[in-house]
């Protein structure tokens, strides 16, 4: 695609910038045309990339979206908590749809953190007693797993669990803790742990011949020349550290998580491309200043097909969060902007673009993370005249409606940041690079 390779000649890393699903799997797709490798630094099995090519949707939630590109080799890296199941289920399946995925194209940490089952009882149970302060979490396990892996003792890594003895013991001396625990605490039947040693065992077995050294690996490839991209998962503003806490995931999912989660020093990375739909989507609890409740919300959801990629669960929809974003932007060190889903917006009098905010009567001159501040804040908007034309068939930035244009520039000026690309529709071709 003309464009794409002048952004890959550096090392280049995708993250997105609101509340996630925000299309990185397609630009991660595109980028990887002219890349070499693609490394996942974050997240589990609770995050979905949706790519399609050729008229077929393909939707990856552990395997990195570059084995859709023949020759690409992809790593799963030591911040993603793995579930086993979930990503042999991947392998076969994207396997059998005719695309190769094995030892040859796909790697994962030996230091990951394995997903057992006794964590997703436990997410469940939570989640279940928690009423109206329920995260609004997938309930596949990832927020249990990495306590886990801060607790150390209760964790299981995938080191573990390509080895059988090691496996086995851990099995059953962490699994006996946690049924107790289960028990006590959320009144849940125990795991039964022979049949689960029986299971991972088998995993284990599936997985041994792709499980490596991936900094070690990324480090090498550094040294030989390689053209990595980095994908994230989630998105800014769910990063445990940094987004709207409590409702958040589990993990760094920011830029900043690229180093720890892969075992790279922070230079390896010269470019990052920050990924915004062009309006806001949210998906479970916590605050969402912009969030419509019209029928605008309705039509911008289904023309979008705003529905979870893991869960299925109808999104939020909400106008574009400008405070929100030039706040992921500047924390994710953004050098540029994707824009993704330009053509939903198609067809709208009028567009809204968040510039401020108030609290408590005051403007707040800076987007502040905490979800007690947000639910308060009221927003400032711009009014900007919408488009009628379909765009999808567009192949060129300046051929878009002039109205098109001017919302794409308005919303880079906000950001202090250039829109270097633009998406106006779901496969590959569909991508407008400025």
């Amino acid at each position: 695609m003309v464009g794409v390779n002048r952004l890959l000649e550096t090392n280049t890393a995708v993250v997105g910038l609101q509340w996630g699903d925000e299309g990185k799997g397609k630009i991660v797709d595109v980028l990887t045309e002219h890349a070499d490798v693609v490394a996942r630094y974050c997240g589990g099995a609770n995050a979905g990339h949706s790519v399609r090519f050729n008229g077929k949707k393909f939707a990856t939630h552990l395997l990195p979206v570059g084995v859709f590109r023949p020759g690409v080799m992809n790593l799963v890296g030591n911040g993603v908590v793995l579930d086993p199941a979930v990503i042999v289920r991947e392998i076969d399946e994207i396997s059998a749809a005719g695309i190769p995925v094995g030892p040859g194209n796909l790697r994962i940490s030996y230091k990951a953190h394995v997903v057992m089952p006794w964590h997703k009882i436990e997410d469940g149970a939570r989640e279940s007693n928690a009423g109206g302060e329920a995260i609004g979490t997938t309930r596949r396990g990832i927020g249990p797993t990495y306590a886990d892996k801060m607790h150390r003792s209760t964790a299981i890594r995938v080191a573990d669990l390509v080895d059988p003895a090691r496996l086995t013991e851990k099995v059953r001396r962490i699994g006996t803790e946690r049924n107790r625990m289960l028990a006590v605490l959320h009144q849940a039947s125990p795991v039964d742990l022979d049949a689960t040693i029986d299971e991972y065992l088998k995993l284990g077995a599936r997985l041994a011949p792709m499980v490596d050294d991936v900094g070690k690996l990324l480090l090498d490839y550094r040294k030989a020349g390689k053209k990595v991209v980095f994908e994230g998962a989630h998105a800014a503003l769910l990063d445990v550290d940094h987004g709207t806490y409590p409702y958040v995931t589990s993990s760094s999912c920011s830029s900043l998580g690229i180093f720890s989660g892969t075992g790279v020093p922070p230079q390896y990375v010269q470019s990052i491309i920050g990924i915004a739909k062009s309006y806001s989507t949210r998906v479970g609890g916590g605050p969402f200043p912009t969030e419509l409740h019209d029928q605008t919300a309705h039509t911008i959801r289904e023309r979008g097909r705003e529905y979870g990629t893991t869960t299925g669960r109808p999104r939020r929809i909400g106008w574009f969060d400008a405070v929100a974003c030039r706040y992921t932007a500047d924390l994710s060190g953004a050098t540029s902007i994707a824009m993704t889903l330009l053509d939903v917006l198609s067809g709208l009098s009028e567009i809204k673009i968040c510039v401020g905010y108030k609290y408590r009567g005051q403007p707040l001159d800076y987007f502040r993370a905490d979800a007690e501040v947000l639910s308060e804040v009221e927003c400032a908007y711009e009014t900007l005249q919408g488009w009628q034309a379909d765009i999808s068939l567009t192949n060129r930035f300046d051929q878009l409606p002039s109205e098109a244009q001017k919302y794409v520039k308005r919303i880079e000026e906000l950001l202090g940041v250039p829109v270097s690309m633009v998406s106006v529709g779901p496969e590959r071709a569909q991508t407008l690079v400025r």
